[in-house]
């Protein structure tokens, strides 16, 4: 009988730590965006959002603009692909523009949230993204980037 208790345990164990297992990859796998969020003046019409929003999306898809995020961040290496050519076409894929709204001291806002989508496991890699299309983002508005962090 003690026999059969042992067996039981183990088998138990044995599921426990097959679920804790599947249930860490599944999480890792969930999608987890990283974005910058660019305020607006909230009495801009949302008509001149939406065209800034465009605007900053053509600029930000440029294949040497891409190519560039990826050669600074050395993502080929971290992104597991073979050059910078094809870095720069995942992250068109994954590089989003849109409409949000964004906390600041005065309350809320509207803005404009520059990112990168990607899974959890990849968030290091979609924020140092985001932060490398804000810098560029800063360039095609013609604007001095803020000092601080």
């Amino acid at each position: 009988m003690q026999r059969w208790i042992a067996v039981g345990v183990v088998v138990m164990l044995l599921f426990v730590g097959g679920g804790l297992y599947g249930y860490r990859a599944y999480k890792q796998n969930q999608p987890a965006p990283m974005w910058v969020p660019l305020p607006t003046n909230p009495d801009l019409p949302m008509a001149e959002r939406d065209e800034l929003i465009d605007k900053l999306k053509r600029r930000l898809s440029e294949p040497e603009r891409l190519k560039r995020i990826s050669k600074e961040l050395g993502l080929p290496a971290k992104m597991e692909l073979p050059d910078d050519a094809a870095c720069a076409r995942e992250i068109g894929v994954r590089m989003f523009v849109r409409a949000g709204e964004a906390q600041t001291p005065m309350g809320s806002v509207p803005a404009i949230h520059v990112g990168a989508t990607g899974k959890a496991k990849e968030r290091e890699v979609s924020g140092e993204i985001a932060m490398a299309l804000m810098k560029e983002v800063w360039e095609v508005l013609g604007i001095e980037p803020p000092k601080g962090r």
